[in-house]
């Protein structure tokens, strides 16, 4: 059986037709980067990877995937791209025949919880943190990644939330989920598979990149350096750390990355103090004995530079 225990439990009638066609024209043009942003995502392959006996690493589409199977049917830590639905349905089906039970999501990002609602709609009961509903039910606009998004429909709202942790047991297996204080965003949690020592960071931890923090959220430089402190201080030497996004990776990488977060933090706060405007402090080129390390994901050092400045 499993287990589970929570620790905080018209537009025409309004105006012409003329304008009504023009306001919808530009609502549309409005949606196409998100839409392309989203195929662009959605085109990439889904690739497997063992973790454990019954514990597959799923990447590829968007956020890292973690499915927990068996008998007592699937756990799966965040969804990927609504454009990758059908991939991750036969992947699911790949792992057996036993359907979704639960549904964790790492954060609010479409990257991890567009999926949602067909999960649900299959039977499966979505549980986040309680910010991370909250802030699905809101617009919001990223300003580095120059996107905006409307409100989630409700039939992709987690059904069971929570403020501090939660925890499951399946499958032999027992989950902790750890809600993290601002940092990513304000939404985060960690999940910690115990008896497989598998800890997956959601995008407290991006893997071999510059991470994206969403300062209108709640993300914060200093709270990314925070988290990853926390997260090193659940790991040990063979515990396995699916990154939100990038290779499966270990603590000596999460400390490679915390240190880099320090630097390039402490670098942004003495330019941003000094009174460099943004374009000022991009300019100066602080990150570029990281570049060769990290500058390789979607952010350059220029970009970079912007997250951390917005997120200061």
């Amino acid at each position: 059986m499993i287990a589970a225990m929570g620790a905080g439990a018209l537009v025409d009638g309004l105006m012409p037709r003329q304008l009504a066609r023009a306001a919808t024209g530009r609502a549309a043009q409005q949606q196409d980067p998100l839409a392309a942003f989203r195929a662009r995502l959605g085109a990439i392959p889904i690739q497997s990877q063992p973790l454990a006996e019954n514990l597959t690493l799923l990447s590829g589409p968007g956020g890292n995937v973690v499915v927990l199977r068996g008998p007592e049917g699937l756990v799966v830590v965040d969804t990927f791209v609504a454009p990758a639905w059908t991939k991750l349905q036969e992947s699911l089906k790949a792992l057996g025949s036993a359907p979704v039970k639960f549904v964790i999501d790492t954060h609010w990002h479409f990257d991890h919880t567009d999926n949602n609602a067909p999960l649900r709609a299959l039977g499966a009961t979505l549980v986040a943190h309680e910010n991370t509903r909250l802030r699905m039910t809101q617009p919001h606009h990223l300003a580095v990644l120059e996107l905006d998004f409307p409100p989630s429909p409700a039939a992709a709202l987690p059904q069971r939330v929570f403020q501090d942790g939660y925890k499951l047991e399946a499958n032999g297996e027992r989950l902790a989920v750890t809600h993290v204080p601002p940092a990513h965003t304000d939404t985060d949690v960690i999940v910690r598979f115990e008896q497989a020592n598998v800890l997956h960071t959601g995008d407290v931890f991006f893997n071999g990149r510059y991470p994206f923090i969403d300062g209108s959220t709640g993300g914060t430089i200093d709270g990314m350096i925070a988290g990853a402190g926390r997260l090193l201080d659940l790991a040990d030497g063979d515990t396995k750390i699916v990154p939100g996004h990038g290779p499966l990776s270990n603590k000596a990488g999460l400390a490679k990355y915390r240190d880099m977060l320090f630097t390039a933090g402490d670098r942004v706060r003495k330019l941003k103090a000094s009174g460099k405007s943004l374009e000022e402090a991009i300019a100066v080129k602080p990150f570029t004995d990281l570049d060769a390390d990290w500058g390789k994901g979607p952010f350059n050092g220029d970009t970079f530079v912007k997250v951390v400045y917005l997120a200061l």
